[in-house]
């Protein structure tokens, strides 16, 4: 399915990192971590992602004993491509506080 909206700067890091990979998987913790995104943000992204055929996912076993199953994601064909085509945009001055200093 074709995009009709830019991808978001969030969407384009988590993209980065997918595609940084290299078709391995990579787990939410994982992503959180590298990307740099709060989980709230990730989690949605990536259900959006995998519903429009960019990443798979799937379940991993643990693999040490009393840890829970884990979600994996990985970029698919169309992934890469998307990937490829939106790489992340340069780093934007931390926001104004209204021309007020903080401390």
């Amino acid at each position: 399915m074709p995009r009709s909206r830019a991808l978001s700067p969030h969407a384009r890091t988590v993209l980065s990192v997918l595609l940084d990979a290299g078709g391995q998987w990579s787990h939410g913790y994982e992503l959180v971590r590298l990307a740099g995104v709060k989980s709230g943000t990730l989690y949605p992204l990536l259900i959006r992602l995998e519903a429009q055929g960019y990443l798979e996912a799937e379940w991993q076993q643990p693999t040490e004993g009393g840890r829970p199953p884990r979600h994996a994601y990985r970029l698919t064909a169309s992934g890469v491509q998307l990937a490829r085509a939106n790489p992340p945009e340069p780093s934007v001055a931390p926001a104004s506080h209204g021309g007020r200093a903080t401390i």
